[in-house]
């Protein structure tokens, strides 16, 4: 059967701009980076997507080694872009990103002029597409000149390989170095994608949000669910959930007593909003002007609807302001991204 996206696709949505681009996102976007790898099948990959997008929805977020294994994520929406979603190419926003390990050797990762363009290649191919929408410098790497890393964007975005341009759990000052030197290039610097959530708040503490928000630069946190440790789903340990899976990402300090204690007074303050828990921490990412878009990452249609609803109620008092500050002050992570040092 042949996919028609929903007549009432933009209805609901709200749509902001990135920084002072004149690109606009989803407030919430989707991103692939654990549940659409290998293991996941075409029907339920196809029914979240479908979903997404006929829920407005009309950014998906990837990169080069998402999966598992890696790469696996690009094929697969590759597949349904190919199969369903191709009509609609021109509503769509497609990111990939280069910098984490994709393949053995030297070149395999970081920010070097080679491994970023090859790939952006090999994305394009897995995707099946011409072009990105956005494509972004995954990670800061202090072993390589940021003119090599940001010029090899610059060349992307210039071939047309890349509309926008973006960076990634960029601190402060690599983000301010980072707009200067695209800006001499001739190329903006249009959003930076870094962690961010209540219980994860370093781009407001080294000033990243702040500065991004001069420059005019866009952000789309990623993990403003702390990896699904604010749904409250860990709330009675690990049993049953995916940080027992193998390799899982969730670290053994998102689930420490302190941070699950805040996690639980949370609840009664999304309780008091009539707000499931993430829709209270997606709501919280959102509240700050600088935010373009929140991105989540979910395993099924449900916990989609629940993530959307969270646009229902945005607002905030300074009496709930308050009751969260004081609700993770003992459990707070600290998501500051590590920076490998030259050889």
């Amino acid at each position: 059967m042949t996919y028609r996206a929903s007549d009432t696709r933009y209805d609901s949505m709200l749509y902001r701009r990135s920084g002072r681009s004149g690109l606009k996102l989803p407030a919430i976007s989707l991103g692939l980076w654990q549940n659409f790898g290998g293991t996941r099948d075409y029907p339920s990959a196809f029914e979240i997507l479908s979903y997404a997008f006929d829920h407005g929805i009309t950014h998906f977020d990837l990169a080069n080694n998402y999966g598992p294994p890696p790469g696996s994520a690009e094929e697969l929406f590759g597949d349904i872009m190919a199969r369903d979603f191709r009509p609609y190419r021109d509503e769509l926003i497609i990111s990939s990103k280069a910098g984490w390990g994709m393949w053995p050797g030297p070149y395999g990762e970081f920010g070097g002029r080679k491994h970023l363009i090859a790939s952006c290649e090999q994305s394009l191919k897995r995707l099946g597409l011409d072009y990105v929408d956005i494509f972004y410098s995954h990670r800061y790497d202090a072993g390589t000149p940021l003119e090599e890393t940001l010029g090899a964007l610059a060349q992307l975005y210039r071939q047309g390989k890349a509309l926008y341009v973006g960076i990634s759990s960029y601190p402060r000052e690599q983000t301010k170095e980072a707009h200067r030197i695209l800006r001499e290039m001739g190329v903006p610097l249009t959003i930076h994608q870094p962690s961010y959530s209540i219980l994860n708040r370093w781009i407001e503490d080294d000033e990243t949000l702040d500065t991004c928000g001069e420059l005019g630069v866009g952000v789309i946190p990623f993990s403003p669910l702390a990896q699904g440790v604010l749904s409250g789903k860990y709330s009675k340990g690990r049993a049953g959930t995916r940080a027992e899976e193998k390799n899982s990402s969730i670290g053994a300090r998102a689930l420490a007593p302190k941070v699950l204690a805040g996690v639980e007074a949370l609840g009664k303050i999304a309780k008091a909003r009539k707000q499931t828990m993430s829709q209270l921490a997606l709501a919280w990412v959102l509240r700050r002007r600088e935010v373009t878009s929140a991105l989540i990452g979910v395993r099924t249609v449900e916990q989609l609807k629940d993530c959307l609803g969270a646009l229902d109620n945005l607002s905030f008092t300074d009496r709930d302001r308050c009751a969260i500050d004081a609700a993770v002050q003992g459990g707070m992570i600290d998501g500051r991204p590590s920076i490998n040092l030259p050889d």
